[in-house]
């Protein structure tokens, strides 16, 4: 199952609930977090609304929301989120780390367990889109292991990896 939980060294990325709304209204409550993906913070009962639309999951059955939070393990705190979107064999993934943590290599650990454990599953390709002036994501995907294609999908690069099969 794509949305059980991931272990890597400092991180559990446990599946989303709307539980966890509160906390991360908190992590995500800076406005800079925005400046590439765009909106703004949401309250906490915004959130939650939103992930009770993401833990329904897709209304396309051909398409699966896997969505996790991430907790630091030492501290037992929430500092972000990993998100793949599945379709056939092909996952789009995406993560974001609350600004107090960033710069500790978080993103990073938690992208490389996500494709680790997308590379358990049937996927072949993983994909991310990445705002051309956000050094910090282009270093998260290199880290995961994606590389620039030279495309762009609304004025975002996409990068890429194929998993071998």
């Amino acid at each position: 199952m794509y949305a059980d939980t991931i272990s890597t060294p400092r991180l559990d990325l446990l599946p989303l609930r709307v539980s966890h709304a509160d906390e991360m209204a908190t992590v995500l409550s800076d406005p800079a977090l925005h400046t590439f993906i765009g909106g703004s913070p949401l309250s906490p009962a915004a959130l939650r609304v939103r992930y009770e639309r993401l833990v329904a999951g897709s209304p396309d059955p051909s398409v699966s929301w896997c969505n996790w939070v991430l907790r630091e393990r030492d501290e037992s705190r929430l500092v972000g989120t990993a998100q793949a979107t599945v379709t056939g064999t092909v996952a789009e993934i995406a993560w974001v780390v609350g600004t107090p943590w960033q710069g500790r290599g978080f993103a990073s650990e938690a992208a490389r367990g996500l494709v680790g454990r997308l590379r358990q599953q049937s996927i072949c390709t993983v994909l991310a889109h990445i705002h051309p002036e956000h050094i910090a994501s282009a270093a998260v995907a290199r880290a995961a292991g994606l590389l620039p294609t030279g495309e762009e999908q609304d004025g975002e690069q996409r990068w890429r990896l194929s998993l071998p099969r």
